[in-house]
C-alpha cells in the first residue's frame, strides 16, 4: 500500500515538473472549468457576512493538486473583474513560474530579504489572464522564519490594500510550519485533497493543524474524483463545506 501511494506520489510530481494545468484559459466551456466557477460561488457565499481579500490554499500532504487549484481558482476570480494576485508562498517547490512562463529570479523570497525591493517591482501581470503573479524567487534556506517575519507582515498588509483578492498557494499542512503561520493572517483557508490518495488521518491532522492556530476553514475541495464515483456527472473538483474528515478519500 504504502509503495502504491509513494509510486503515485512520484507521477505526481513528475506531471508538475512543467507547471500545472489551467484548464480554466485553456478550456472555459468545459466541464471541469465549470466547477471552477462553482466553488467560487461556494467561497463567496462562505463570506457573506464579511469581504474575503486574503485567501490560502493548501493540501494536507504532497501532490494533491493545490497549486492547480490555486492557479485555476484565481484565474475565475480575475473573471468577475476583480484585481487578482497569486502569491507563490510555496518556497520548497514553487509552480507559479512554470505554470505561467514567467521569470523566477525576484520574487517573495527577494521581497521579504530585501526591504529596499518594492513589491511592483517582483509582481508580473498575465495579460491572457488578467492575473497578477508573485513567483516566489529564489528559495531560501530559511522558509518558515521569512514567511513568519514581521517583514512578511507587512507585505501581505500592503498587498492586502492595494488587490481585490490575495490568493496564497503554500506547502502541504503536514509537512512544514509554513501554512499554519500564514493562516493566521488570512481570511480564509481552502484544503485540497486527492481522492483516493490521502488518508482520512492525513486530512484529520491537517484540520487539527489550523483549528490549533484559530484558522477560518471555508472548506475543501475533493481533487481527482473518478466519473463513476459521481453518479454520471463528471467533475473533476467537487466542493464541501464543514468537517473536512466527512471527504470520501479512500485509505491505502
Amino acid at each position: 500500500m504504502f509503495n502504491s501511494r509513494k509510486k503515485k506520489e512520484t507521477k505526481l510530481l513528475k506531471d508538475q515538473e512543467f507547471g500545472t494545468s489551467l484548464i480554466t484559459y485553456t478550456s472555459p466551456q468545459s466541464i471541469n472549468a465549470e466547477q471552477f466557477r462553482a466553488i467560487r460561488t461556494n467561497i463567496e457565499f462562505a463570506q457573506v457576512d464579511r469581504k474575503l481579500k486574503t485567501l490560502l490554499i493548501s493540501s494536507c500532504i504532497p501532490a494533491e493538486g493545490k497549486s492547480t487549484v490555486s492557479a485555476n481558482l484565481a484565474i475565475v476570480m480575475a473573471q468577475t473583474e476583480k484585481k487578482v494576485l497569486i502569491v507563490d508562498a510555496d518556497m520548497r517547490k514553487p509552480t507559479l513560474h512554470r505554470t505561467f512562463r514567467i521569470d523566477n529570479k525576484e520574487g517573495l523570497s527577494s521581497l521579504i530579504a530585501n526591504p529596499d525591493v518594492k513589491f511592483n517591482q517582483v509582481i508580473q501581470r498575465n495579460p491572457e489572464t488578467g492575473l497578477y503573479l508573485l513567483p516566489c524567487g529564489p528559495i531560501p534556506p530559511n522558509p518558515s522564519e521569512l514567511l513568519g517575519s514581521a517583514r512578511m507582515t507587512s507585505i501581505m498588509h500592503e498587498l492586502n490594500q492595494y488587490f481585490d483578492l490575495v490568493i496564497y498557494d503554500t506547502p502541504p499542512i503536514t509537512a512544514v510550519a509554513d501554512p499554519q503561520i500564514l493562516a493566521t493572517r488570512v481570511d480564509g483557508v481552502l484544503m485540497v485533497s486527492r481522492y483516493g490518495y490521502v488518508r482520512r488521518e492525513e486530512v484529520r491532522q491537517a484540520k487539527e493543524i489550523l483549528d490549533n492556530v484559530n484558522a477560518n476553514i471555508l472548506g475543501y475541495v475533493m481533487n481527482g474524483i473518478p466519473p463513476e464515483e459521481k453518479s454520471g456527472y463528471y467533475s473533476y473538483y467537487g466542493y464541501g463545506y464543514g468537517n473536512t474528515t466527512d471527504s470520501n478519500s479512500k485509505d491505502e
